[in-house]
């Protein structure tokens, strides 16, 4: 079986889409032969910042003939009916088959088409791709109307087999397919021909190209860490940067530099944040001092002068930009320092949405809110206030209005600055945390409290205004913000109740401003639905959620989870799965005689009418059952509960092996079904067992 070597060489390509488009190539291409009758045994893709390769292995050297049959109208049908099947077929008439059956004869159309060679279907397919490449933007050059992401070159396309290889003949807008390619641009330049994968592979090395972006990654990180250690520093971990540096070199080549004295008081997120988005370096610390005092910056070539002329031009580039970042940051002192009266009034002139007011507006919202949650997380009402006053200040700041990653961050460096306690700077720092599924929770009280509000306000204030996620679409991130609110609360064990507390008060300071409420038991059943989402990735099922939101107290998430999560751990149990049978078939027969009789059988059983030592034991469990869990359910001990009712497994098991309810006695009947009803009593108090399926 033959292989297949593609490769598209074009201008560069934007690092931040070739990931992507190597994907996209290998499945269009693979599905395209796959649809088109050939198989093959492994694919790979490759990408350098001025190709993308592809390479099949195992393909086969024709499709299969194939045998197409169509079942026609009946032989007596009308005559436009056949002459409509026949051109939907492109037959005769004397071409179809007549093929009795009960009815009478039906015409079948049956068409044979014999295999065609893999060079063919490659054509077909690659053009295809080419011409329909879904890149995230495109261009067209010349006088053609191809597109592609940047001006394509040229189109190798290769069938290697044991004779030997044979380019694919194809052409696209007057490019030919070739068995060549091109090394570096600079170290290697000229064409050269290939003959398979490996041969390409390997010249390509010789001409200063590493084909995978993986291999690439490596010498990157290997070369950086090697500069770094040399000089007694750490290079920072950043594999988003890494990838993207990986995607502008065909030969990377690491090179160090030191950051000048002048800037080494910038806080090291400014320094690390400016040469990245600016010159795409790493940067390096020095473990003694903690500061960024270095960064690696990545040549695509091997400079003859150990890159003293690369790193002397990214020396003035860099200190420009940082010369930038230096003033801002100590304008923004200055203001700091000042109190940030002037970011603060700012703020008023700034709009959070239009139905929803400035951002002043909202500051003053979240603040309000942050004193009232304050209790509820142990933190001081005071500077929960002040905190949620000045979190949102460094938006008006120099520094975020370059880098607007730097919010929060920013405002912990100012806040510091302008001498305000520390639980203040660490609620701006941390208020908008957490931002995704691996971000920190903060613990701090005060950081907490204003981050529950400032979430809570953005839920309830967007379903105040009816902008609720629909569907995939959720432009203001209300689930992230719930699920923010969900870790918040997880994290730091708070209690509250949400209906009745912060949801309630958020609800109504968005309601002051728009003259009504949001719909607060909504909104928190959009937040179980969060939970439910969170908690099924912490193994626990949404029916078992449901049995616990059915509860009272279903408001006080911590509550609620925690009943969650000893009822999930009780039904991973031998005795949880009997146990909810034996439930499940008291309160079957209990409801059923209920409605029979249209009687309530809550009147107490009596032992004295136990006729069997099952039936007497059972009486005896439950009381030694429930005797253990109420106590166990007011202390909120939810595992001992579970644990109380684990014991009752064997008893009830052994009641109904033994006994029959609907006893011919009218008096033992309505005892045993009074003796159920305890059961299902006691039982229930723990969780809404019919909520949990099978």
């Amino acid at each position: 079986m033959p292989d297949l070597l593609i490769e598209l060489f074009s201008e560069e390509i934007p690092a931040r889409m070739q990931a992507r488009a190597r994907e996209d190539l290998k499945s269009l291409v693979t599905n395209g032969l796959v649809d088109a009758g050939l198989t093959y045994a492994s694919a790979g893709v490759f990408s350098t910042p001025r190709r993308l390769t592809l390479t099949i292995e195992g393909l086969t050297a024709e499709s299969r003939p194939v045998r197409e049959e169509r079942k026609g109208p009946a032989a007596t049908a009308p005559a436009a009916a056949i002459e409509g099947f026949l051109r939907s077929t492109g037959l005769r008439l004397d071409q179809l088959e007549r093929r009795a059956d009960k009815k009478g004869e039906t015409l079948y159309a049956v068409v044979e088409k014999p295999g065609r060679a893999a060079p063919q279907i490659i054509a077909e397919v690659l053009e295809a791709v080419i011409r329909n490449f879904p890149w995230p933007k495109s261009m067209r050059w010349g006088a053609g109307s191809l597109k592609w992401v940047r001006p394509l070159h040229s189109i190798l396309c290769l069938l290697t087999d044991e004779t030997g290889s044979t380019v694919v003949p194809m052409t696209v807008e007057g490019i030919e397919t070739t068995n060549t390619t091109e090394g570096h641009r600079f170290l290697s330049p000229g064409r050269f021909a290939v003959t398979g994968f490996d041969d390409y592979a390997t010249k390509l090395k010789r001409a200063h190209v590493v084909l995978d972006s993986a291999e690439r990654e490596a010498a990157i990180w290997q070369g950086a860490q090697n500069l770094a250690f040399a000089a007694g520093m750490e290079v920072v971990e950043d594999k988003g940067l890494l990838a993207e540096v990986a995607g502008l070199v065909e030969w990377p080549v690491p090179l160090m530099g030191r950051i000048a004295e002048d800037f080494l008081h910038l806080p090291p997120e400014v320094l690390q944040t400016s040469m990245k988005e600016h010159q795409k370096f790493f940067s390096v610390k020095n473990p003694k001092t903690g500061r960024i005092e270095g960064f690696v910056t990545v040549a695509n070539t091997q400079p003859a002068d150990h890159g003293a002329t690369i790193l002397k031009g990214n020396q003035k580039v860099l200190t420009a930009r940082l010369s930038d970042a230096r003033f801002f940051y100590d304008n923004d002192l200055r203001v700091a320092r000042g109190g940030m009266g002037e970011w603060l009034d700012g703020l008023k002139s700034v709009t959070f949405h239009n139905k929803l007011g400035s951002q002043a507006d909202r500051i003053a919202r979240i603040a309000a809110l942050a004193r009232e949650i304050a209790p509820l997380v142990g933190a001081d009402a005071d500077l929960a206030e002040q905190a949620a006053n000045l979190a949102k200040a460094d938006l008006r700041s120099s520094m975020v209005g370059e880098f607007p990653e730097l919010q929060g961050l920013m405002g912990m460096y100012y806040a510091r600055a302008a001498g305000l306690p520390e639980a203040v700077a660490l609620a701006a720092r941390d208020h908008y945390s957490p931002l995704g599924p691996s971000d920190a929770v903060p613990t701090d009280p005060v950081s907490v409290a204003v981050a529950l509000a400032d979430k809570i306000d953005t839920l309830t204030g967007f379903w105040a205004i009816d902008e609720k996620p629909t569907g995939s679409k959720d432009p203001f991130a209300l689930r992230r913000a719930a699920l923010g609110v969900i870790r918040l609360v997880l994290g730091n064990g708070v209690r509250s109740n949400l209906t009745t507390g912060p949801f309630r008060k958020a609800a109504d300071l968005v309601g002051a401003r728009e003259g009504g409420f949001a719909d607060v038991n909504e909104l928190c059943a959009f937040l179980y639905d969060r939970l439910k989402v969170f908690l099924k990735d912490q193994g626990i099922r949404h029916d078992v959620i449901d049995a616990c939101l059915a509860m009272p107290g279903n408001d006080d998430l911590t509550l609620l989870v925690n009943r969650a999560t000893a009822l999930a751990a009780f039904l991973k149990t031998e005795d949880g799965p009997n146990l909810l049978q034996g439930y499940k078939r008291a309160n079957t027969i209990l409801t059923q005689a209920e409605q029979k009789d249209g009687v309530e059988y809550s009147f107490g059983a009596d032992i004295k009418f136990a006729e069997t030592d099952e039936e007497r034991a059972l009486f005896k469990a439950l009381d030694a059952a429930e005797g253990a869990i109420t106590p166990a359910m007011t202390a909120e001990d939810f595992p001992a509960a579970m644990a109380a009712m684990a014991q009752l497994r064997t008893p009830i098991d052994a009641f109904f092996n033994a006994v029959q309810v609907n006893a011919d006695s009218e008096i033992i009947r309505r005892n045993r079904l009074n003796l159920l009803h305890r059961i299902r009593a006691i039982c229930s108090g723990v969780a809404d067992l019919t909520k949990i399926e099978g």
